[in-house]
């Protein structure tokens, strides 16, 4: 379904691949409007997206052609080996992950799995990992630590499953244990929130030395809709829990929760993924080749100030000042 605000730039892409079919034709010649088309196309894109509200961007990290963990693997990654089960109860498919090599780099590749169909999705409980899949990631990270690779976690969840059989089996336990151990990992850890970053289900697998994130995505404790009917009684006000929540790339940066936005092609990744998949490989190699020189004691002693630092007034007024420095 298109997006509302998004119905224009839809109309022009349409006419354009019209144009471009009728083009096939030797005695049709559509080339000066197929180009004046994409002129307007191009103005359309930068303009709808320079100023998105945030119950758009909500919309927008929920796209269903938005790319997902698969498509990061085919696109950016090489020779991955997945890695199966927690040792202790199932192979959750909401999160998977393996060995894997970023142009020459190799990583432990940890992510929250979606899927494109209905069954796909049911077989990856839609991204939404129960406590199996968090229990797997931490073996993963252990397994990184021990042969000394760096983790690398794509984040794109609603939020970990909330059924009463990921409840019996320890959720909220195997979240916090994974926080405690990420918290002392002694390789380098980069996190990315590529779509929804949903409440605890996206910080089981987010504590990083290098928090990064898609401009088009959120990163919040709590989806809209929950909010506002906790808040309101009223679901329909979710974009109005949406604007409240600061759950935007450039609110979560002001607040020093991401380090990083990883910019997005104008209309969004799930217009151009090979676009959003080069930027993020050029970010993710230069964390990484900046974490690769410090030592393991190093690592942790930062990682623990950069989480503690969280929230405080004052660490906020000394990044204000900073970026009034750099201007």
């Amino acid at each position: 379904m298109d997006l509302e605000f998004e119905k224009e730039i839809v109309e022009v892409e349409r006419r354009i691949a019209e144009l471009n079919r009728l083009n096939a034709d030797p005695k049709a010649n559509f080339d000066a409007e197929i180009a004046e088309l994409t002129k307007k196309l191009e103005a359309l894109r930068r303009s709808v997206y320079a100023g998105l509200s945030p119950w758009q961007t909500v919309q927008i990290a929920r796209h269903k052609d938005r790319p997902l963990l698969q498509d990061y693997i085919a696109g950016m990654f090489r020779e991955f080996i997945e890695l199966h089960g927690d040792r202790c109860y199932a192979d959750d498919r909401g999160i998977i992950g393996g060995f894997a090599r970023l142009d020459k780099r190799r990583v432990m590749l940890i992510g929250h799995q979606k899927g494109r169909t209905v069954e796909e999705n049911i077989k990856a409980n839609f991204g939404m990992a129960n406590p199996d899949g968090y229990r797997k990631a931490l073996r993963l990270m252990k397994l990184a630590e021990k042969y000394g690779l760096p983790v690398v976690t794509l984040i794109d969840t609603p939020g970990a499953y909330p059924g009463m059989e990921a409840e019996a089996r320890g959720q909220a336990e195997a979240i916090a244990r994974n926080l405690t151990e990420m918290s002392a990992l002694e390789v380098p850890v980069v996190a990315v929130i590529t779509g929804e970053g949903g409440s605890g289900g996206a910080i089981g697998i987010g504590v990083g030395d290098a928090v990064l994130m898609l401009s088009n995505a959120i990163y919040s404790v709590i989806s809209p809709e929950g909010c506002a009917s906790i808040l309101w009684r009223d679901g329909s006000q979710a974009p109005r829990a949406a604007e409240a929540l600061k759950l935007t790339a450039p609110s979560l940066l002001e607040l020093g929760i991401i380090d990083e936005i990883v910019p997005e092609p104008p209309g969004g990744a799930h217009r151009d993924h090979k676009a959003v998949m080069a930027a993020l490989r050029d970010a993710l190699l230069r964390h990484l080749r900046a974490l690769a020189s410090l030592s393991p004691r190093k690592l942790v002693e930062r990682r623990y100030e950069k989480y503690t630092r969280m929230g405080r007034r004052d660490a906020r007024a000394e990044r204000r000042a900073r970026r009034h420095e750099k201007r």
